[in-house]
């Protein structure tokens, strides 16, 4: 009888374009995890969390994959500082259950509670609040890394800080985050005060997110990114702040989608009457009400599996950020691409950033970030180059969590840091044991220097 830790599997990003077959080992305890790790015959490894990243950067096709869901203990918590010390595959869901009611509050959070700590700090999220708290990463007291060697290491902004800045949003490719300490915010009850505005056009979305509103440190946009002529980038914009009274708690009845949905669902009519009518629910002179923090920060997340109404095809997420100077225009331009190509779905959405990440491959910069479900149809290559070449243009770049075509040269340019993270690559994994079919796509670990 076999006892070995690895099972053959079959693995997707959540766009369901990218797919892999790797071997994969599900360890509950860290001795379990170094086993395997030692156990992989000098074939590369990856971490997978829960696969919220969209395309492949959490794959690694031949190789061998380390499934983190299990590592999921909170080790610590601290209720006077807030802070908590976790294995990486605690899920912003669980943080949202057993915290919220003792009045903390995750400072950032991605746009799903089903995402692992680990993925947020392999990717450095950010949140509808990035020009208030900045990215996942300022708000890490530590991380520690089961490296190469074999060895878990600390690391932070002032021990083993190249290690550090390369991990946070490197993608999984400097080893196994085993625990990390993150410090958490109070707040003053389980709901957000969130004020609802609909916007006739672009000027006035990007007017009403870079116009500064202290008093409400969240922001973000949905835009109607099939309208066009005098009605192009119309949205609506959400604004909020901690509510200071508490709602009901009310039992969480997310659905799922049983089966993958016919193409027509999506079809150019039937989203353009859906963000007619989206546009339209929100009274012309605003609203503004109390909402569960649940439902503010991850809206989505009220469909199990909303991946498959893209059909069995799957669909892209295009998210790129363009520096503020350049960002009217260079947003302008995007949204005029996508209406020509009416490829674009009802999910997009455009957020203000305010600072860079502190990764070496941070994604986030002063800006504009803007996000787009593309249908996964003949013709998306195209596409997908046209908005490359748009954002590198502009002198943006495009996030590499949600990314699932970005050339190399592509990449080269939109990440000045890559020689740091290249650099620390060869310190800590000199000879290339984490892997990803990102980064063979992207030849991240190739022209480093030596």
């Amino acid at each position: 009888m076999s006892t070995s830790p690895w099972r053959d599997v079959s693995l997707t990003g959540w766009g369901r374009t990218a797919r892999a077959d790797s071997k994969a080992a599900r360890p509950e305890r860290q001795s379990a995890l170094r086993a395997a790790l030692e156990s992989s015959n000098g074939k590369p490894v990856l971490a997978f969390g829960a696969g919220r990243s969209y395309g492949d950067a959490a794959l690694n096709s031949g190789g061998y994959a380390l499934l983190t869901e299990r590592l999921d203990r909170l080790i610590s918590f601290d209720s006077a500082t807030g802070e908590l010390v976790a294995e990486p595959g605690v899920t912003f869901e669980t943080l949202m259950r057993v915290l919220l009611p003792r009045g903390w509050l995750v400072p950032v959070t991605p746009g799903t509670a089903f995402a692992t700590l680990g993925g947020a700090v392999a990717n450095d999220v950010h949140g509808k609040n990035q020009e208030a708290a900045g990215n996942f990463s300022d708000h890490l007291q530590w991380i520690e890394v089961l490296t190469a060697k074999g060895e878990v290491v600390r690391a932070s902004a002032q021990e083993n800080a190249d290690l550090f800045a390369a991990t946070v949003g490197g993608i999984g490719l400097t080893g196994i985050i085993t625990a990390l300490s993150l410090r958490l915010q109070r707040v003053p009850g389980n709901a957000a005060m969130v004020k609802l505005r609909r916007l006739p056009d672009l000027d006035a979305v990007v007017e009403g997110l870079t116009t500064p509103h202290p008093d409400t440190p969240y922001s973000v946009a949905w835009i109607d990114a099939l309208a066009g002529g005098r009605n192009l980038g119309r949205g609506v914009l959400e604004l909020a702040a901690p509510a200071e009274e508490p709602l009901p708690e009310q039992a969480v009845k997310a659905r799922g989608l049983p089966v993958d949905l016919p193409g027509f669902v999506l079809s150019g009519p039937t989203v353009r009457a859906f963000n007619e009518m989206y546009w339209r629910r929100v009274p012309a002179g605003g609203t503004e009400r109390p909402t569960h923090w649940r439902s503010f920060l991850y809206p989505l997340d009220a469909i199990h599996q909303w991946n498959r109404m893209y059909g069995k095809a799957g669909f892209h997420q295009f998210q790129c950020v363009v520096p503020q100077d350049e960002a009217p225009a260079a947003v302008r331009g995007l949204l005029e691409t996508l209406g020509k190509a009416g490829r674009a779905s009802f999910l997009a959405v455009l957020k203000a950033m305010g600072r860079e990440g502190r990764g070496d491959l941070s994604f986030s910069m002063p800006g504009l970030t803007l996000a787009v479900d593309i249908p996964n149809r003949p013709g998306v290559d195209e596409l997908l180059t046209r908005l490359e070449r748009q954002t590198l243009d502009a002198g943006g770049r495009v996030y590499l969590a949600k990314d699932s075509h970005l050339s190399p040269d592509g990449f080269r340019a939109m990440y000045p840091r890559l020689a740091g993270f290249q650099a620390a690559l060869k310190k800590w994994d000199p000879d290339g044991k984490f892997m990803s079919d990102m980064a063979r796509r992207l030849k991240i670990r190739e022209g480093g220097a030596a």
